[in-house]
């Protein structure tokens, strides 16, 4: 890349043209193939969601989310009241393709619509919705959404540092790893450095042609097992 300067000889960053604010994400659904995203709703998604965190055995599941696992269903559907009417983040029930039911959830946050930043953050999957194609898809989902329909620049996933299942997700769906930033959060009274990973526009179209290659169902065999990994199909 050739290095621009300015009218003092100091190197500056290269043109970005026509660059407009990005549209704020509407919230609404998403299908695909094996799953479909919607805005959460307490009294549509708080029952089934409920269910399926109940399924993950222990507290494990929530040591890196900002919230405690929730005794009572009551208590479980006033969180997600809460968090319903919040412009942002903007969090989704992904709902199984198959039986309908909310098994897992994420959410779009940090948006900045004047430099076409977003991150995707506050998952959390049911056992049922975790290591599948639904998952995978979910998150396929929402990248195109960011990219494609709303022409966003750049899509951020932050993670505890010590969380290593979810800083092997992020690099599995194709997020680059940028760096640590230390004692970024103070969350449940201790302390986070937060790993932040990013994939950039430049980059999407490329992982898009491997997220649709993984998720086509010749990539499955009669078990459901995959014919070819998205690592490999990422070239990697």
């Amino acid at each position: 890349m050739i290095e621009r300067t300015n009218t003092f000889g100091q190197p500056i960053g290269q043109p970005v043209p026509g660059w407009t604010v990005r549209p704020f994400p509407a919230p609404e659904p998403i299908d695909g193939r094996y799953c479909r995203l919607e805005k959460i709703d307490a009294a549509r998604h708080a029952k089934d969601l409920f269910s399926a965190y109940a399924q993950v055995s222990g507290a494990a599941d929530w040591t890196y989310l900002f919230a405690e696992p929730f005794a009572e269903e009551s208590t479980f559907a006033d969180y997600l009241r809460t968090v319903s009417v919040q412009r942002d983040p903007q969090h989704y029930a992904i709902l199984d393709g198959v039986s309908g039911k909310a098994a897992g959830s994420a959410a779009l946050m940090r948006i900045e619509p004047e430099h076409g930043v977003i991150e995707v953050g506050h998952i959390h999957y049911g056992s049922a919705l975790q290591r599948s194609r639904t998952a995978t898809e979910a998150m396929y989902l929402l990248m195109r959404r960011i990219f494609d329909e709303l022409g966003y620049r750049r899509y951020e996933w932050k993670c505890d540092s010590l969380n290593a299942p979810s800083r092997r997700a992020a690099e599995r769906l194709g997020f680059r790893f940028e760096g640590i930033f230390r004692q970024a959060i103070v969350y449940k009274a201790r302390n986070r450095d937060t790993a932040w990973y990013s994939v950039i526009d430049s980059e999407w179209p490329m992982l898009r042609s491997a997220f649709e290659a993984w998720l086509a169902p010749e990539n499955f065999d009669a078990m459901g097992k995959q014919r070819r990994s998205l690592s490999e199909l990422r070239g990697l």
